[in-house]
């Protein structure tokens, strides 16, 4: 089977450039399933009910999340009405939402998805993310998936590379996202799991991370607080092909995928809805 996995969503940008992209990559690639992460999907940080189900509407099959899962206070009382959202697992017990899920294919096959995030260099007091990922694989093979998707959110490479190895031969792939810069270092490693350190983002390239690259470059220079903005202009999607053996798990291929718009591109900046 195929999964198409879609490196960070960023405002509305990286949203009109999953919906272009979408059909003629469901045309050529003919993916199973479709993973995306929505952490920035609005307004460049966190995610609305409304953005939720617009990427879901799209044919998204699980959507997940990051640092910024709770940057929009309407999603607190709403994510557990939003059955393909996921928030990092490694969350303290008590927290909205969930961690982990299993969808079906059109062919039947049982896929899990989990959500977790780092702890090096993060602000936010988390449990363990290893010990949390063998809780969740546990969680998935109990509803019957072989195929499971790992979305490590985190800063670190040594982290997200030890996750790779602490889950070889376990999952099918621990993808990498938060970083924005899709990695050179797609392999399949000798137990069978698919690993990237960062897929990269899906969002506006002419820009430091998404964001205006004038106000982050000002930012540096002058070491004076200011608000960020989403970058406007033309798009950049990145993301990641992977095949895979249903009946074992195992990855057989991982195709890191990069698009960009070209720089002459008539994209008039967009003014985003307040945050969303």
């Amino acid at each position: 089977m195929r999964v198409l996995f879609v490196g960070d969503i960023v405002g509305k940008s990286g949203r009109r450039i999953l919906r272009a992209s979408l059909p003629d990559l469901r045309t050529r690639l003919r993916p199973d399933a479709l993973i995306v992460n929505g952490e920035n999907a609005a307004g460049g940080a966190g995610i609305t009910p409304a953005v939720a189900e617009e990427i879901a509407a799209l044919g998204a099959d699980a959507i997940t999340l990051g640092n910024h899962t709770w940057d929009h206070r309407e999603l607190i009382p709403a994510i557990d009405n939003l059955p393909k959202l996921l928030r990092p697992a490694n969350y303290p017990p008590g927290t909205p939402g969930r961690g982990s899920m299993v969808f079906r294919t059109a062919a039947g096959v049982a896929v899990g998805v989990i959500s977790l995030m780092g702890r090096t260099f993060s602000p936010t007091q988390l449990d363990d993310p290893f010990r949390g990922a063998d809780h969740e694989i546990e969680l998935v093979r109990a509803e019957g998936a072989r195929v499971i998707i790992v979305d490590f959110h985190a800063d670190a490479t040594a982290e997200k590379q030890s996750m790779g190895w602490y889950l070889d031969g376990r999952v099918t792939a621990v993808i990498g996202t938060h970083t924005h810069v899709q990695t050179a270092d797609a392999i399949v490693l000798p137990g069978g799991t698919g690993y990237i350190t960062d897929v990269g983002m899906t969002g506006p390239w002419r820009s430091v991370l998404g964001v205006d690259a004038q106000t982050v470059v000002d930012r540096f220079l002058t070491q004076m607080p200011s608000r960020f903005t989403v970058a406007g202009g033309p798009a950049m999607f990145n993301g990641l092909v992977l095949d895979a053996d249903d009946a074992t798990g195992r990855a057989r291929a991982v195709t890191p995928l990069f698009r960009r718009e070209p720089a002459d591109t008539d994209v008039p900046a967009e003014e985003e809805e307040k945050r969303r």
